[in-house]
């Protein structure tokens, strides 16, 4: 059975879709079977991250409104042979998705033999986010160290716990905290929040924290999540934050102002 994992936020602008790339990504690489489907009907970034834009030709709208079958409408991606992306309409508006065509969608990947399911949540509480959320079954929830964005994000956290299909049969949808845009200098400073705080408010545990990096956004002006890159530390903190999600222990990296070396001191370094 698939296990279905929305990748979501209160706040636009966090790193929703750079992290459900990556996080695709991340599971193939491990050698899951994954679909990453884009749930921002008008906005669609998915498949400009995962450098397949000009493939493209049926979107997720096309498949629920029966236009096109799932097969022709997903696109595998050529580096990694058992991930597929499923992009949004760029055409439609978001009363296009119906809870009905979603959830026939996420069956008939699952009776594909899917491993995983990643939903890129579009922002905020309207359909297409609530559609992404219903059916998970675990939620990665995308903050920024600031206090809108955790804000914002505790109302996430309400509708995760009230709103979806677990949440009717009496039971949770599995929580985990992801930290984007995180600098230790701001932190020690007092500019940013700390991971202490963030999990003391929306009282989640971290699965993992990525560092505050211009190879975010080079990568996805590549078209090239940034997991792929084994150089940056961005890249590496989302590799562990994969690894932490299947179960694996890994220290928490990248968290911690660097302290220069006597040398460095001496010399300016």
């Amino acid at each position: 059975m698939a296990e279905i994992i929305v990748v979501t936020s209160g706040k636009g602008g966090v790193g929703k879709t750079t992290t459900s790339a990556s996080v695709a990504c991340g599971l193939a690489r491990r050698g899951k079977k994954v679909a990453v489907i884009d749930f921002d009907v008008g906005l669609r970034n998915l498949d400009l991250i995962m450098g397949c834009e000009r493939r493209v030709v049926y979107d997720f709208v096309n498949v629920i409104q029966g236009e096109a079958s799932l097969k022709q409408a997903m696109i595998r991606d050529k580096r990694l042979d058992n991930l597929h992306i499923l992009a949004a309409s760029q055409t439609r508006d978001k009363d296009a998705l119906s809870k009905e065509g979603v959830e026939r969608v996420l069956n008939e990947l699952a009776d594909d033999d899917f491993d995983y399911i990643v939903c890129d949540s579009p922002a905020g509480i309207e359909k297409g986010a609530f559609l992404a959320m219903y059916f998970a079954d675990k939620a990665i929830v995308v903050v920024n160290p600031e206090v809108s964005s955790v804000r914002d994000s505790d109302r996430i956290l309400g509708l995760l716990a009230s709103k979806t299909r677990h949440a009717e049969q009496g039971k949770r949808v599995s929580e985990y905290l992801l930290l984007t845009r995180y600098s230790p200098k701001r932190v020690e400073s007092g500019e940013m929040l700390s991971i202490g705080d963030v999990e003391e408010v929306l009282g989640l545990k971290t699965i993992g924290v990525i560092p505050e990096s211009p190879d975010v956004l080079n990568a996805s002006n590549k078209g090239e999540p940034v997991v792929l890159d084994p150089n940056s530390n961005a890249g590496q903190a989302y590799e562990d934050a994969v690894a932490r999600l299947l179960g694996d222990e890994r220290p928490m990296r990248f968290t911690q102002v660097e302290k220069k070396g006597l040398l460095s001191k001496l010399f300016g370094g």
